[in-house]
């Protein structure tokens, strides 16, 4: 399986949803950072199970155990290895899964590619649950990233079809970009918040589900970061957020909007700002033929309905070849996005990373042992 990531910075995630457990070994990590343990773990529980009504009622702490590549706190530059257990599996719910194709799973195709021999107990290494070591990763990276002023944050800009503000592409500031990840529902506007909560609940008690759209801004990215053609900002970002079950589209900048602009109204018009070059605008969305323009990087992550709905739907027993009936039985989000924004923040800190680290912008040995900034 193809579960590796990253040039400079890579990451390896490893484990199955109802297997001993899950992780992530970071190769490249900077030797010198000195970690906040509270910091980390409070990101971590923004994408762990459990926490209300719009998410999956299993219960998984998420608390990773440090394997190596720490020291007295500091990272040490040897391979860090986290490992998170998983303690609330219902394997006995999959029991009938070997030979039906669960709609908008990858039961059918992973049984064709790995013939017959994948784990399919909570969807086992094709699972959301790999998005644990991942965000973990990412809370590494987020620390490392703001030892240098570069943050990330993401929010809620649409679930159930009902929107939330957006972040302001030319003027936007830390404490705006993280305010939504402060919340317990992350969103900007909390009475939009609330009318999504009430649309999530209804889908859930209607045996159904919904999707949504996930907004992430990065600011602090200096100026002529990246690289044209296959190796750009937007190539690198999009690679690994479709690493994340459920993502099926993302557009950065004006984005598919663009198509309806002629070129005199998408143009964002360059100016002197204090001595420093930048736009009136930011259609561009912070990236120009790959590489970082200096304004706010944004992107919006598309995710679909989760699949795991409890209404009876048509299927076929594969490897019977007869129509079939299934009703999913089991524990599950009635919309993903919810979790899914600290896990869209943790990706898009990876990349970023990646990209720096390979361009020499961070050092193998940090200068002196590196506290993160709290914003």
């Amino acid at each position: 399986m193809s579960s590796n990531w990253g040039n400079s910075f890579q990451i390896s995630l490893f484990g199955e949803s109802h297997g001993a457990g899950v992780g992530v070994v970071i190769d490249g990590m900077p030797a010198g950072l000195k970690l906040d343990f509270e910091m980390l773990e409070a990101f971590m529980k923004r994408r762990a199970p459990g926490r209300d009504k719009t998410s999956t009622p299993r219960k998984e702490s998420d608390r990773p155990e440090l394997l190596s590549g720490i020291l007295n706190g500091v990272t040490t530059g040897a391979p860090l290895t986290a490992f998170i257990r998983n303690s609330d599996t219902h394997s006995g719910d999959y029991a009938e899964l070997s030979s039906l194709a669960r709609p908008g799973h990858a039961d059918y195709t992973g049984f064709l590619r790995y013939g017959g021999f994948n784990d399919v107990r909570g969807g086992g290494h094709f699972s959301a649950r790999l998005t644990a070591p991942l965000v973990f990763a990412g809370g590494i990276a987020k620390q490392l990233l703001a030892a240098y002023g570069i943050f990330v944050g993401a929010h809620i800009a649409r679930a159930a079809g009902i929107d939330d503000e957006r972040f302001d592409d030319v003027k936007l500031d830390t404490q705006t970009l993280l305010s939504a990840g402060a919340r317990d529902f992350p969103v900007l506007d909390e009475q939009a918040g609330g009318r999504m909560r009430e649309a999530i609940e209804a889908a859930r008690l209607a045996q159904d589900s919904v999707g949504g759209i996930i907004e992430c801004g990065i600011i602090g990215v200096p100026a002529g970061i990246g690289s044209p053609i296959f190796d750009g900002i937007e190539n690198r970002i999009a690679s690994i957020l479709f690493g994340i079950p459920a993502v099926k589209g993302i557009e950065f900048g004006a984005g598919f909007a663009a198509a309806d602009l002629r070129g005199s109204e998408n143009n964002d018009p360059f100016v002197m700002d204090g001595g420093t070059v930048r736009t009136q605008t930011n259609r561009h969305g912070g990236i120009l033929g790959g590489i970082s323009s200096g304004m706010p990087i944004l992107f919006r992550a598309v995710f679909k309905p989760t699949p795991s709905i409890s209404r009876t739907q048509s299927t076929v027993d594969f490897q019977k070849n007869v129509p079939a009936e299934l009703s999913i039985k089991g524990r599950h989000d009635p919309c993903v996005v919810v979790r899914a924004v600290p896990v869209v923040e943790a990706a898009a800190a990876v990349a970023i990373t990646d990209i720096l680290k390979s361009e020499g912008r961070i050092p193998a040995v940090l200068d002196g042992a590196q506290a993160p900034h709290r914003a």
